[in-house]
């Protein structure tokens, strides 16, 4: 029994280890993509990394162009959306519903509308103008969902939106196993293992965004989108709270 029970422990590890795996790619597969695509669609409005658009407003000032005013409020769009993400995690906590999907279906849901409104809308006779300011503001919502799921149900993963963290240790790591060190190689090959996923498929899913959007506007976000289901159907299950 207990030789049945271990060998039972190492296949739920393993299963774990996967899908964390796939949903670490997986996410940052969809922060690149949505990244990219909204940055060539909405005159370099940065929505996975928010403090980028603090450079661009003062680079634009100088210049004199356009697209300040999404930029602007990039920050503030960012942060309400990740405090009513935390207000629903706790709200779906304390009804015993998996946090995990929940919100994947949520972030889903806004880069549909996202793509949506694009289509809608646009093209945009100017990046300050309201309905692109509008659609711009849809894509960082959707992507302050992501960040703060990334903290609030994947906190032992690797960060899936802002990539300059995982490169620098990945670097680090790189370098570290190439002098041969031995104490710490087991926790530093682990590392490198959870790091280098994310940076590859961030680094995908941008070059994809970039030619989606350029090749076929905002229908491309349907590529997200149904990543993101697919990331449903792999994380956990939502927990029966019809129980007593």
């Amino acid at each position: 029994m207990q030789v049945h029970g271990a060998a039972q422990s190492v296949r739920e590890g393993r299963r774990a280890i996967d899908r964390d795996w796939l949903t670490v790619t997986g996410l940052a597969f969809v922060a690149g993509f949505v990244d990219a695509a909204a940055f060539v669609a909405l005159a370099g409005l940065f929505t996975a990394h928010v403090t980028g658009n603090f450079v661009l407003i003062g680079a634009e000032l100088v210049s004199t162009s356009n697209g300040v005013i999404a930029k602007l409020c990039a920050l503030p769009a960012f942060v309400l959306a990740v405090a009513a993400t935390r207000l629903i995690a706790l709200a779906l906590e304390r009804r015993r519903i998996g946090v995990l999907r929940a919100l994947l279906g949520l972030e889903a849901l806004v880069l549909a509308c996202f793509g949506a409104f694009g289509l809608a809308l646009g093209p945009f006779p100017s990046p300050d103008s309201a309905p692109a300011v509008c659609v711009g503001m849809l894509g960082v919502i959707a992507m302050g969902i992501q960040n703060a799921t990334g903290r609030l149900a994947l906190g032992h993963l690797a960060a899936t939106t802002v990539m300059t963290v995982n490169v620098t240790q990945t670097v680090l790591d790189v370098t570290d196993l190439l002098r041969g060190e031995r104490g710490d190689g087991d926790r530093t090959r682990a590392r490198l293992r959870r790091m280098l996923p994310a940076v590859l498929a961030f680094a995908i899913g941008a070059l994809a965004g970039a030619f989606g959007i350029a090749a076929w506007s905002f229908w491309c976000l349907v590529v997200p989108v149904l990543a993101l289901a697919a990331l449903m159907i792999v994380s956990e299950p939502i927990q029966d709270h019809s129980g007593p």
